[in-house]
């Protein structure tokens, strides 16, 4: 396994990450809202790669994971804005993105800001808009008041903050009622029984993605993490055909 580096932007902050050099498209994971590059997902989408010859980069967003910062800093914009500095640091020629839930929103940001470097995106739960529809009016009330809003964790002890700086710049990218100029192949694979994303959300995206190359995956009995042995399998496959 690859070890852990850091990468120092242009402010001073280090942003952790894994790079193995290989033959191209890069495979670039992103992922989820307070994940970071240790998880099962992108573990084997790096394994696979390492075992294939294929270059890949795995990262901590500022203030996650790893990296330097504070999460109650992060933003969307902030999160691409390292994708892309990593990108343009590390790696060369065309790029494929995989995002996970809230990486998928970042992936078709990071997309949009590369163009024609993209050769591929493949969304796992993919969440664009969340800040949208995932939110109470009492909820967006507080955020939109500057409070920060907490919800209970189904995946650990400490409940999920939301900060108000988060959602306001969230607000300002949304994606999901306008359509989105990406025009390379775009896998989606989502759960049927995700309890976080609802999977209608892929086939909003699919619709709204200028791409005659899309495809969508429904695992009926897949949950939002789809992080099963055969729901990476699935995965592994997906990134393969493209």
């Amino acid at each position: 396994m690859t070890d852990h580096a850091f990468h120092t932007l242009p402010d001073g902050r280090r942003i952790a990450c894994r790079f193995t050099p290989g033959t191209g498209p890069t495979l670039v994971f992103l992922p989820g809202y307070m994940s970071d590059m240790s998880g099962g997902k992108a573990t084997a989408v790096f394994d696979r790669a390492v075992a294939k010859g294929r270059a890949c980069l795995l990262l901590d967003y500022s203030g996650c994971g790893l990296s330097d910062g504070d999460f109650a800093d992060g933003t969307l914009t902030r999160w691409a804005d390292d994708v892309i500095a990593l990108l343009n640091a590390l790696t060369e020629g065309s790029v494929t993105l995989i995002g996970s839930s809230m990486g998928g929103w970042l992936m078709l940001l990071v997309a949009e800001a590369l163009g024609d470097r993209v050769a591929g995106l493949v969304g796992i739960a993919a969440a664009p808009d969340f800040s949208e529809w995932g939110y109470t009016a009492d909820q967006k009330a507080q955020l939109a008041g500057g409070q920060t809003v907490f919800e209970d964790n189904p995946y650990g002890p400490e409940p999920t903050p939301t900060h108000a700086a988060f959602w306001r710049d969230a607000q300002n990218r949304l994606m999901l009622e306008r359509a989105i100029p990406i025009s390379c192949p775009v896998c989606l694979i989502h759960g049927q029984r995700d309890a976080d994303v609802p999977w209608e959300i892929s086939i909003r995206l699919a619709a709204a993605l200028l791409s005659d190359a899309v495809q969508v995956t429904l695992v009926k009995d897949g949950d939002h993490r789809l992080s099963r042995d055969e729901d990476i399998a699935l995965l592994l496959r997906t990134i393969e055909s493209l």
